[in-house]
């Protein structure tokens, strides 16, 4: 790999810096055998994208080295950013940390002006999807984790030291032994894709694609496209569909006007991000009521470049009413009468349900939620809210029955699931500097508490010899 004499000048100050900041302790985690004296990890996380990387990072910093990291999909597609992202740029700030974890030489900025130019740096406005996608490559090397791609977690179980993994690679099926597991699956990795029911049960599969999917774009060349939603997906699939021929693209949304708030940009505040996991249930319960409140709004960007195009059209306070296939192509009633089209584009969002994830399918009746947890005040309940995972203060899954699944203690949620119980510290780029560095300390709390008698019996065999008196004149 050929890398431009600025960037490998970085890269030898990356190591320096790292060296500096004693960034890499020796690994100080006891070794474990599993059943038949197989391999067990301390750590193995689900996800190398942004947030799987950054836990990966964190802990290595910590001496946390047996770990491993498994993403579904092949090596430089991890996350949204190229396959199902179709934004023009991220929506945070340039300025935001992320992955870096407080070293200056390794966060966004130094890549770019490496690669760039420090004047480059100055002229953008927000990053592009594609540039923050090389960065995480480039970040996935220099720090040298351990990964495995086109890997995908099929179940897990309890043995007596940990979790069994069931997964399915290159080589076929494979039984991993880990101690912990990290679920830093994303926006899906609580739930999935949320379909309303008019389209699920009145259209043939092959008619429709959802926001989360991966499409090619082409396809869309020369037809009429309907689109339903109306916050920042939506719009991404109207610019999408006419960017690549679409003769028609008309986007309909419920609400009768757009939200203008981006809520994430109250949260960013040290308080709220750092300690929002200590506040009791009822405060965090109506936070997040609030929070929830607020619909993404779609970037001005994305709005502008749909709407320059004149075969775009908007249909604000137009809900479908009944969908179907007539004469080969989707028919769409509305208040404001019939549309016709070749496709139809979901831009709706995710639901939060447990019980569609297929890793955690003989789990799922064990695991608290919240609605098992708390019971809202009059005025104040909340199905939605209610459905998410009620998590302990490690980020751990907790027992619907205490005492009756005690490995559940052992498997860390970092994905959207997260938000009502830690806050918005681990579905994106906002909370990451906050997210990571709670995740990694609960981790290793974890490993050294479960290893307290190994490490003590260490200390009483400790006789390392670090002075001599031998040449001592009398």
């Amino acid at each position: 790999m050929t890398v431009c004499p600025q960037l490998a000048e970085l890269e030898r100050k990356i190591a320096a810096d790292l060296t500096w900041i004693e960034a890499a302790p020796k690994a100080w985690i006891p070794a474990r055998g599993g059943p038949e004296g197989a391999p067990v990890q301390d750590v193995v996380v689900i996800g190398a994208g942004l947030s799987g990387l950054s836990i990966g990072f964190g802990l290595k910093r910590q001496g946390v080295v047996n770990v491993l990291l498994l993403d579904s999909r092949a090596e430089g597609e991890e996350g949204p950013w190229l396959t199902c992202a179709r934004m023009d740029t991220l929506r945070s700030p340039k300025h935001l940390a992320g992955p870096d974890l407080g070293v200056p030489s390794l966060t966004y900025r130094a890549w770019h002006e490496a690669i760039h130019g420090a004047e480059a740096w100055e002229s953008v406005g927000k990053i592009s999807r594609e540039d923050w996608m090389e960065y995480l490559r480039w970040y996935r090397r220099v720090t040298g984790l351990a990964v495995r791609n086109e890997t995908t977690l099929i179940a897990m179980e309890p043995y007596p030291d940990g979790l069994a993994l069931s997964v399915e690679g290159p080589n076929g099926p494979e039984r991993i032994y880990t101690r912990k597991v990290v679920l830093a699956t994303g926006i899906e990795g609580a739930g999935g894709h949320s379909v309303p029911a008019i389209v699920s049960e009145s259209l043939p599969r092959d008619a429709w694609t959802h926001s989360g999917e991966r499409i090619d774009v082409t396809r869309l060349a020369g037809r009429d496209v309907g689109i339903l939603g109306s916050s920042s997906s939506a719009f991404d699939w109207a610019t999408a569909a006419l960017r690549a021929g679409a003769r028609s693209a008309t986007l309909f949304g419920r609400a009768t006007e757009f939200s203008r708030t981006e809520v994430l940009a109250w949260t960013n505040f040290p308080g709220f991000l750092g300690h929002f996991a200590d506040l009791d249930d009822l405060r965090r319960w109506r936070f997040m009521r609030r929070f929830f409140d607020f619909k993404t709004p779609p970037t001005t960007e994305m709005f502008n470049a749909a709407r320059a195009f004149p075969n775009f059209r908007l249909e604000l306070g137009c809900p479908p009413e009944r969908l179907g296939i007539e004469d080969g192509r989707i028919r769409l009633d509305t208040p404001r009468g019939r549309f016709d089209f070749d496709h139809l584009l979901l831009g709706t969002g995710y639901d939060i349900d447990l019980s569609r994830r297929p890793e955690l399918a003989n789990l799922v009746d064990d695991i608290a939620l919240w609605s098992d947890r708390f019971v809202a005040p009059e005025g104040e309940a909340d199905a939605s809210l209610g459905r998410y995972p009620y998590l302990g203060r490690a980020f751990e899954f907790t027992e619907k029955v205490p005492g009756s699944a005690p490995h559940l203690a052992n498997i860390h949620v970092f994905n959207n699931g997260a938000v009502p119980s830690l806050g918005p510290i681990c579905n994106g780029i906002t909370g990451l500097k906050y997210g990571v560095p709670r995740m990694v300390a609960a981790l290793t709390k974890g490993l050294f508490l479960d290893d307290a008698d190994r490490h003590y019996a260490e200390l009483m065999a400790y006789d390392e010899v670090h002075f001599r008196a031998d040449n001592l004149k009398k």
